[in-house]
């Protein structure tokens, strides 16, 4: 069954436990949603999405005070009975006791967290968002430059990890080597993260394993970045047109999302950490709204338009 480990939601929005006595190590989150029963808590269970983390804020939480015991046990247990992931309460409101032993009469799991309610509910949403979404594996080297996402894909062999070397000895970061995990976050952003088991290493042929951050220091490496640029090494074709204006944009597709792409021939004495980081300008640059390319073609537009206005007077 897929998800998210429960666990991890708990270190990662620090959450106080209110039932230790339950275990949580096999319990998952299958959904991105967040709920706040309001109106479950008034009785109406119609289209209760049960699979939701249920979140208790300050409305909420006054809400039940009001209430007399003999109204909330009723609301409590049909709460708990359909098996949510889990209960939290925020906003350093807590359960009373009623709540906590039905919830280990259920096995629901209850915490607590001092973070105002909406805050909350944000930050959950976008970190389930990353960890729900989508994902592939890809063969590529993935490194920020300048604070654009550079996706270098190509052969074996062809010199990813050596272009990402020499880009790290520039001063730009490494996420990941050989492996990347690309996950769809939305339909306009790719995210791209590295295996555990890998992270911040680069394999070099003919030395073997290295160590970035050691080596480098921590301002060498990410943990994460968004993929804003695809590049493609490939040996140099004598036979085949490559783009040399870059009027026509190619795109790259993953997950069902594009991606600019740049087709880059290697040839002996091409320096591809100077061509990536101009990449990586030109691409930010783009983003802003200045296409040098089309400059130039308006520039040339322009000179003919005043050689013809010329002609045309004589």
């Amino acid at each position: 069954m897929g998800g998210v480990a429960l666990t991890k939601l708990v270190e990662k929005m620090k959450l106080e436990s209110v039932t230790p006595e339950i275990d949580i190590s096999k319990l998952k989150i299958i959904t991105t949603e967040v709920n706040r029963p309001a109106l479950q808590l008034t009785g109406y269970f119609e289209h209760f999405d049960a699979e939701r983390v249920q979140i208790i804020g300050y409305v909420e939480f006054t809400y039940l005070e009001h209430l007399d015991r003999e109204a909330k046990i009723p609301v409590y247990e049909k709460l708990l009975s359909y098996q949510i992931p889990c209960l939290i309460y925020t906003t350093l409101t807590c359960p009373d006791e009623d709540m906590i032993e039905l919830a280990l009469k259920y096995q629901v799991p209850i915490f607590t967290t001092k973070q105002p309610t909406s805050a909350f509910m944000a930050e959950v949403i976008r970190w389930l968002n990353v960890k729900l979404a989508p994902s592939i594996s890809i063969h590529g080297v993935l490194v920020d430059v300048y604070g654009e996402g550079i996706l270098i894909m190509g052969e074996s062999g062809i010199g990813k990890s050596e272009t990402a070397l020499e880009l790290i000895k520039r001063g730009h970061r490494l996420i990941t080597d050989d492996v990347v995990e690309i996950r769809k976050v939305s339909d306009e952003t790719l995210i791209g993260t590295s295996p555990d088991i890998t992270r911040h290493f680069i394999e070099l042929r003919g030395i073997g394993i290295i160590d970035v951050k050691t080596l480098f220091g921590v301002e060498s490496v990410m943990n994460t970045c968004n993929i804003d640029l695809v590049i493609k090494l490939e040996e140099w074709d004598r036979n085949k047109e490559y783009d040399r204006l870059g009027m026509e944009e190619e795109y790259a597709e993953f997950l069902g999302n594009r991606v600019v792409c740049h087709s880059l021939p290697i040839r002996p004495g091409r320096n591809l950490a100077i061509i990536v980081e101009t990449a990586a300008v030109n691409h930010r640059q783009k983003k802003m709204g200045y296409n040098a390319a089309r400059e130039l073609y308006n520039r040339v537009q322009n000179s003919l338009m005043k050689k013809m206005s010329g002609k045309s007077e004589d």
